[in-house]
């Protein structure tokens, strides 16, 4: 539909507002929280005249550009045409969580003073920040945001029924969810959200009385109270991105909207960036074009391999399973997941991360190739695979991108959730009747039994009218995700109204 001359007016008038817009986005540099970092800087570069930059930590910066891992700095800065790369460092930059909470300042002092250092140096160079974003829970960006008098927004890279549940969690419901933590089946209503299971929490926030049996968890629920207590501290109501849109979650983010500005931008990690050019250097940097252009592999492999294999296979024949990225496999988890598919007789993709592997998941997945029905990779470009017609179903740990990933795609799942929001993600594939959940058994693995089990409902439609129906449901799905981001659709209007957002309150701190 033609705009009309008033709305034209409006949207000339909004573009000319972005130009000078300058967005630095800080993530965690793991690879759950860069490629959906990524793909809103590019995103954010593309709209109306902004400038965008990603960093995140040395550790993760050497993995995207190898080649100079031995002398990368958070001094360097590369570009490829569209957004720019400058990392920052904790002093050790080694990829490790602190533990102790010495170590943990120690980093945190650092942090700081590279964020500031590289915020400063950008100014210097032309190119100020105006805002700040960061993924999830990283304190310190909020600390060097208001050091330098920038506005800033929290990109909340998991779901919005989450963002709901940790909000109300720190604000007054935390005994509730405490208390009943034992109680699986136990429901819990928080503040416009529909009653919610113990099971279908966020595990980081259910199991906080033992948390501290599990480090990593102990760290995400410290970095989220200090995110909430800081975002409480705010004159205003605090800026946050979602990734997600209403026809998912329409409920849940209506009922954050009291709290804070929320800007639903999700599937940003699935909405092709504009305008993406080969990587050119900033002059700051001082290799050739070309040799920098050799550099970005963000964690990228030969897709050929796998990809011509897929061709191969029949349509809807080849079951896909990853686990993320995050966590290593168990020799047992390993074993049950071997047996499981080599019984269940059907081609299927298997992603196992070389890195921390033991040499008994080793065994497991070369017995696993054996029968020549199997591909085992160490990392595959998911959304190719996705989109590939071989693929009949996706086994899953149920982290949020890899949800997203199957929803725009019309892939069924098979949910099996292990922690953080990975529950909750479960529950709504469930919710939107578009995949099977899988029960974990005591011991928090996934038998061949139960996999097994799934995957004859799925592909196979043991029984054929829930079958049927969650096919339709993810296609049906799958065509309401398309439209949401679609151009000048509500996801794209939402950035732009939060990049308006954030120029206003850049020109009110300036002044």
């Amino acid at each position: 539909m033609a705009l009309g001359k008033d709305d034209q007016d409006h949207k000339n008038c909004l573009e000319g507002y972005h130009h000078g817009s300058h967005f630095l986005v800080v993530s965690y540099g793991i690879q759950s929280h860069v490629n959906p970092a990524r793909a809103l800087v590019r995103r954010l570069a593309g709209t109306g005249g902004c400038a965008a930059t990603l960093s995140i930590p040395v550790s993760g910066h050497r993995r995207m550009f190898p080649p100079s891992s031995k002398i990368i700095s958070n001094k360097e800065v590369i570009s490829d045409g569209l957004i720019s790369y400058i990392p920052f460092s904790d002093a050790v930059d080694d990829g490790s969580w602190p533990m102790e909470q010495e170590e943990r300042a120690r980093r945190h002092e650092a942090n700081f003073r590279s964020l500031s250092s590289v915020v400063t140096r950008l100014a210097a160079a032309g190119r100020p920040v105006t805002c700040m974003v960061c993924t999830l829970s990283m304190p310190v960006v909020v600390e060097v945001a208001r050091e330098h008098r920038l506005p800033f927004a929290i990109y909340w890279i998991q779901q919005a029924t989450v963002l709901a549940a940790c909000y109300h969690y720190f604000h007054g419901h935390d005994e509730v969810l405490i208390e009943h933590a034992n109680d699986p089946a136990y429901e819990v209503t928080l503040p416009g959200l529909r009653p919610l299971r113990i099971r279908d929490m966020p595990t980081t926030i259910v199991a906080s009385k033992t948390t501290m049996d599990n480090p990593l968890s102990a760290i995400v629920l410290r970095a989220l109270r200090l995110l909430f207590e800081q975002m409480d501290e705010e004159e205003i109501k605090p800026v946050v991105l979602v990734n997600t849109f209403d026809a998912l979650e329409g409920v849940a983010l209506a009922a954050l909207q009291p709290y804070m500005d929320v800007f639903a931008v999700g599937m940003a990690v699935l909405v092709p960036p504009p305008g993406a050019g080969a990587l050119q250097p900033h002059q700051q940097h001082d290799k050739s074009g070309s040799e920098a252009a050799a550099q970005i592999h963000l964690f990228e492999h030969d897709v050929k391999p796998y990809m011509e294999w897929l061709d191969a296979q029949e349509e809807r024949s080849v079951v896909y399973l990853s686990f993320g990225s995050l966590l290593p496999y168990t020799k047992r988890q390993a074993e049950e997941i071997s047996h499981g598919l080599q019984s269940y007789g059907k081609p299927f993709l298997w992603v196992v991360r070389k890195e921390g592997r033991a040499e008994e998941v080793d065994l497991c997945v070369r017995e696993a190739m054996a029968g020549g029905k199997a591909m085992v990779v160490e990392w595959c470009d998911q959304q190719r695979v996705l989109s590939h017609p071989a693929v009949g179903c996706f086994v899953m740990h149920c982290g949020w991108n890899s949800t997203l990933e199957a929803v725009v795609h019309g892939v069924p799942m098979v949910a099996a959730p292990s922690w953080s929001d990975q529950p909750m993600n479960a529950c709504l594939v469930e919710e939107w009747e578009v995949g099977v959940r899988a029960e974990r058994d005591a011991e928090g693995v996934l038998t061949r039994e139960e996999l097994v089990r799934c995957l004859e409902l799925l592909m196979d439609g043991s029984d054929d009218e829930r079958a049927a129906q969650i096919k339709a449901n993810a296609n049906n799905l799958k065509e309401r995700a398309r439209e949401a981001a679609a151009k000048d659709g509500p996801l794209e209007r939402s950035l732009r109204n939060f990049v308006t957002k954030a120029m206003q309150d850049y020109l009110a701190d300036q002044s």
